[in-house]
């Protein structure tokens, strides 16, 4: 993904908004001001800050995050080149019986990614990102990680990590095939394994295999 320099994401989001100072974007944020001055100090910006300013003020994501094309999404789209494909972020949702994820109504945001780079995992269009939440798959993900799922990749290979529902609920585990039955493992040896059997494994849908993962420095 691409890179982002704290000064100069600053200065545009000043440029577009009504946060004029530090104080100001960590309210916007939720976060407290060490916490700005933290990322600062690291000098470069946490891509959920990226996700949740633009959506919150209408920005385009790949200009706050890097500069590149316009402010407004219906100023970069003529703009938009095919150097770039940008990836939908979903909340943790599932879709009514087809085994993917609510890529309409679930959707939070976009991220941009070089199409050169994305293309080389696979095709763009069968990609969607989504947030880590919990601490069962530590140290291997974190909670608040955003991981980017290939939803064509739902043959289970050993070793491989996949988001899986399970009901009306979504889990990213190392998932295990044994006759008559799968496991679901986690990383955090806190956590047992989770064996489904029988009727469970009617409730159970593989929605994609996690191939990349974005981390927030904290």
């Amino acid at each position: 993904m691409l890179g982002r320099d704290f000064d100069a994401f600053f200065d545009r989001l000043r440029e577009e908004t009504d946060i004029a100072t530090q104080s100001d974007l960590a309210r916007e944020l939720g976060v407290g001001r060490a916490a700005v001055s933290l990322v600062k100090k690291k000098g470069t910006v946490p891509p959920r800050w990226v996700l949740d300013l633009s959506v919150r003020y209408g920005l385009d994501s790949t200009w706050l995050e890097t500069g590149e094309g316009a402010a407004r999404p219906e100023e970069a789209s003529a703009l938009f080149s095919e150097e770039y494909r940008r990836i939908p972020k979903v909340a943790a949702r599932l879709s009514a019986g087809g085994g993917s994820f609510e890529t309409e109504a679930g959707v939070e945001g976009y991220y941009a990614f070089r199409s050169e780079w994305i293309e080389g995992k696979g095709t763009p269009t069968d990609m969607v990102l989504m947030e880590v939440h919990g601490n069962s798959m530590e140290p291997e993900l974190r909670e608040g990680d955003i991981v980017l799922l290939d939803q064509s990749r739902r043959d289970i290979l050993a070793g491989g990590i996949y988001a899986v529902g399970v009901e009306d609920t979504v889990m990213v585990k190392r998932v295990e095939k044994l006759p008559g039955q799968v496991v679901l493992h986690s990383d955090n040896t806190d956590y047992s394994p989770i064996h489904l059997r029988g009727d469970e494994l009617d409730n159970v849908r593989v929605l994609g295999r996690v191939i990349w993962v974005s981390r927030e420095y904290r």
